[in-house]
């Protein structure tokens, strides 16, 4: 059975200086993403188009919705298949053309996310699921740009007992602690 997901938030335009859009330079490009019961998002256009640095633009939420739904996708699917993952983080980079009259569009994005799986895992069969990410992540079927994807994936390493644990002489005399060999 197909279900049908429904979302609302609303984009208020914080920008009006006085004289409204009188010209290009009579307003700013700020504005505030509101949804009931969540903080609000401080948005602007990119600064290439007289927006405020210090806060998001549409291109940046586009970028970061296609990382968090991989993120979001790639993690659930690691818990069903047993694999487990103590970090995760992406640094995603996307590339977007401006022709001359100003309109535009993505051309790709590079999802690169960072995994740590905990000690004993499967880096094969958790880099497979990337793939079964991608498929599944509801954003990137929806755009129209490839998205590509370069994990890197670690193991965490066990941690156990020193084989030759040092001995006495090696406590800290004051705190009965052992000092670290530097």
């Amino acid at each position: 059975m197909d279900k049908t997901h429904r979302y609302a938030l609303t984009v208020t335009w914080t920008g009006h200086r006085g004289d409204g859009t009188a010209s290009h330079r009579a307003y700013d490009r700020s504005h505030r993403i509101t949804s009931p019961g969540k903080p609000p998002i401080e948005g602007s256009s990119d600064p290439a188009f007289r927006g405020d640095p210090a806060c998001w633009n549409p291109e940046e939420l586009l970028l970061a919705a296609l990382a968090a739904c991989h993120q979001l996708w790639y993690l659930g699917l690691c818990a069903q298949a047993g694999i487990v993952v103590t970090a995760y983080e992406d640094a995603a980079e996307g590339t977007m053309a401006e022709q001359d009259d100003g309109a535009g569009q993505f051309t790709e994005v590079t999802l690169r996310p960072r995994v740590t799986l905990a000690a004993g895992s499967d880096v094969v069969a958790a880099e497979a699921l990337h793939r079964v990410a991608h498929d599944t992540c509801f954003i990137a079927r929806s755009v129209n740009f490839p998205v590509h994807h370069a994990p890197v994936t670690t193991v965490a390493r066990k941690v156990g007992r020193c084989p030759n644990p040092p001995g006495p002489e090696a406590l800290d005399p004051d705190h009965g602690e052992r000092m670290a060999d530097v």
